[in-house]
């Protein structure tokens, strides 16, 4: 008899004898995993089912691939084509090399005195299985990273156009989203050249959840707190204000201006941030010296002569309308200290009241609204929040005699 011969009958030999034993060694490689792998053992049974399955699979797998080497890349994928798909997103990489590695371990075993052929077919057999381990995730990993990327570019456009549905919540959970507290968007440039991982690495450090989106040369980041952040080397205890955020955020985007929408309490509240971020991105070139990031409510006279109703509405609503219910007093004076070009002397003329009457007065402006009036940018903000109060004041003045007159018989 040839060797040739020879060699085929203990092939065939050791095939049959592999063939009897296989129920054996998946037996024994189930109680070895359970023994030594606790994530194993705490898996819920039917994910236990699964991952013996692939366990399994892999014998079955390796007995046909000693008998034909030449079928081992399509032989290794059918391994995993055995387990749901809900398993990669259970088991790690790292956990499914460990059930490779306790297969082989416990293969090994069995063949053991079966001759070094046997063995060294096991081991090329299992790195074959672990480069195929690795395909797969990475595949699973790239085709989730895409639905990610179309997920989140679908809830921020949700954010921004404030189209929001009962599905939102479900989406951005899906996303990873951790913050439950404070929210702001930031709108700026896109850069020629954006890594989006750079960013992420840095909200992380900072203490904030991210989603982002690219739309054309715009560039969104919807920003939560996500936890408190680190102060390394400062001392501080107190959380970064989203404008020291945005700063630390401003390199990864284009040239250009940099707006800052309000903070909102909550990540359903969004989509009002969103609002007011872009309507000052829109206005910001018509401030020469705006500040790079700049908050979209310093934008809000520029909004407003822009048509922005919610600019004009905040702008009555947080200047006119504390003054007016505060005194008639602080209005007439920041109206005539305005209108005299900021010059104490001569609003206290007009009045007939002392120049530190006026001074006082408008130290109380500010302590009720929080701008000073003093200041260039901020007496435009206010001389802007007067001339549109006024202006519904008037309004509403003529639409109380209008209907006054309806009412006479």
């Amino acid at each position: 008899m040839s060797d040739s011969s020879r060699a085929t009958m203990d092939k065939q030999a050791t095939l049959s004898w592999l063939r009897r034993i296989s129920g054996d060694i998946s037996t024994a490689t189930l109680r070895r995993l359970e023994d030594s792998l606790p994530w194993y053992s705490e898996m819920p049974p039917g994910r236990r089912s699964a991952v013996g399955l692939v366990a399994q699979a892999g014998i079955t797998s390796f007995i046909e691939w000693y008998e034909d080497p030449s079928g081992a890349p399509t032989i290794a994928a059918d391994i995993f084509a055995a387990a749901p798909r809900e398993l990669l997103r259970s088991v790690s990489l790292q956990q499914t090399l460990q059930l490779v590695r306790v297969t082989v371990d416990v293969t090994e075993e069995k063949i053991a005195g079966r001759g070094d052929h046997l063995r060294e077919a096991m081991l090329l057999y299992s790195r074959e299985v672990a480069f195929t381990a690795a395909d797969v995730y990475a595949r699973a990993a790239e085709s989730r990273g895409l639905w990610d990327a179309r997920l989140e570019a679908l809830v921020v456009d949700t954010i921004l156009t404030g189209e929001t549905d009962d599905e939102l919540p479900s989406r951005i959970a899906a996303l990873g989203w951790h913050g439950h507290g404070e929210v702001s968007v930031l709108v700026g440039t896109t850069p020629s050249l954006f890594d989006v991982d750079q960013v992420r690495r840095r909200a992380r450090k900072l203490g904030v959840d991210v989603l982002i989106g690219v739309q054309g040369s715009r560039l969104v980041l919807v920003l939560g707190r996500a936890d408190e952040p680190s102060h390394e080397g400062t001392g501080e205890d107190a959380p970064l204000s989203f404008l020291d955020i945005a700063a630390n955020l401003e390199p990864f985007f284009g040239a250009g201006h940099l707006v800052l929408g309000p903070t909102m309490d909550a990540l359903v509240d969004a989509s009002r941030s969103a609002r007011a971020a872009l309507a000052g991105f829109a206005v910001a070139a018509s401030w020469r010296g705006a500040p790079r990031p700049v908050e979209a409510d310093d934008l809000l006279p520029e909004r407003a002569l822009a048509g922005d109703a919610v600019a004009k509405n905040t702008l009555v609503e947080r200047i006119y309308r504390p003054l007016e219910g505060h005194s008639t007093d602080l209005v007439t004076t920041l109206w005539s200290y305005l209108d005299n070009g900021r010059s104490l002397e001569a609003t206290a003329r007009e009045l007939f009241v002392h120049p530190n009457t006026v001074r006082y007065r408008l130290k109380r402006v500010t302590d009720v609204i929080g701008w000073d009036a003093t200041g260039p940018r901020e007496a435009l903000i206010l001389q802007t929040a007067l001339i549109l109060g006024s202006i519904g004041s008037s309004e509403h003045a003529r639409r109380r005699h209008a209907a006054r007159r309806a009412e006479r018989p």
